[in-house]
């Protein structure tokens, strides 16, 4: 089931197609720029089309992209995601190279520069995935995972760098590069992963750790919820680094800041919500409580209960995050996050 599509960077572009059109260093830049962010993002997008090929309609398999998370001081601008009924939660970072990629028995990555015809060096993205799942478990700190016997499942996290299906990949002998694959290989690699595992605990892992679908959405949901947009969350990088702040507020409005808590003085006081009232008597007194099928407000006064529905632009999906005792109304499409509730 695909929670989050790519996001549109047409503006952007857009924006540089009209420097690049003038003269002068300016324009120059604009071109190198804009060859670059349309390379990054013709990469993301054949590998986000894989992807939903692949699992975006699946009931097993959640899909996010484009996910910026910002966690205690700590970005990670993660690709795409895919969760699944076992709780494997893969990291997927696509990489966009022209000529190809070379990978020395150290590990390090290399990439054809055709202009010095040589090869440069280049941050591994290998690394950069494990930095990407640290903040991402982090992070998962603040989700309702599902539990069983009263113990939280803990999602296991893996990696995968994506290049494109044409692009030629230098390997080493040693160095074990098996979690850089092309992207249309990405079904096989993951079918792969299960199929190494032994036998027996497969089937216990099966056992423990399946949960439904609704629950995998809920999960992933809540995921997409703490996305945060900003300049550095896209594939084009230093193009939208220095051009996104020159956009109108009009043409960024799908990518607006997540609104930070309201001040402590004006959040709900205990038990006090500003989510519906209750459908029976209209009070606004009681706490939330998690059911069969999700949140529900449980009023104080004549103990009804009352689904709890939220409405937003139309296409979005509003749903509630709770962080503690706190209740967030939040909506990944537009970016927004509101406390709505204290237990």
């Amino acid at each position: 089931m695909l929670i989050k599509p790519l996001d549109d960077y047409s503006a952007l572009l857009g924006r540089l197609e009209q420097d690049a059109a003038g003269s002068g260093k300016g324009a120059q830049q604009a071109a190198t720029e804009l060859r670059r962010g349309k390379a990054g993002l013709k990469g993301e997008k054949e590998s986000a089309y894989l992807i939903d090929f692949d699992f975006g309609k699946s009931p097993n398999w959640a899909v996010i992209h484009d996910l910026r998370l910002v966690y205690e001081g700590r970005t990670a601008q993660i690709d795409h995601l895919l969760i699944n009924r076992w709780m494997d939660v893969y990291v997927l970072e696509t990489k966009h190279f022209h000529s190809g990629i070379k990978i020395t028995e150290e590990g390090e990555f290399l990439r054809w520069n055709d202009f010095r015809k040589t090869y440069e060096g280049m941050p591994s993205p290998l690394e950069q995935n494990e930095r990407h799942i640290m903040v991402l478990r982090d992070a998962l700190a603040s989700v309702t995972l599902p539990t069983r016997l009263g113990f939280s499942i803990p999602p296991s996290f893996q990696q995968f760098v994506l290049v494109a299906a044409g692009a030629r990949i230098s390997r080493p002998k040693r160095f074990d590069t098996s979690r850089v694959i092309k992207a249309d290989q990405l079904r096989k690699a993951i079918w792969r992963d299960v199929d190494k595992e032994n036998p027996l605990f497969g089937i216990l892992r099966t056992a423990a750790k399946l949960v439904s679908s609704e629950t995998v959405e809920y999960v992933a949901r809540q995921i997409a919820a703490m996305h945060q947009p900003g300049a550095d969350a896209s594939p084009c990088q230093d193009v939208v680094t220095r051009r996104k702040k020159e956009l109108p507020r009009s043409e960024d409005s799908t990518r607006a800041r997540v609104e930070t808590a309201p001040p402590s003085s004006s959040r709900p006081s205990p038990g006090l919500s500003v989510l519906s009232p209750c459908k029976a008597c209209g009070m606004r007194e009681g706490e939330v409580c998690h059911g069969k099928f999700g949140y529900y407000f449980k009023c104080k006064a004549c103990q009804a209960n009352t689904a709890i529905r939220f409405s937003c632009l139309p296409g979005h999906n509003p749903r509630l995050r709770k962080a503690g005792v706190d209740f967030y109304r939040e909506c990944a499409e537009c970016g927004s996050s509101e406390l709505s509730h204290r237990n």
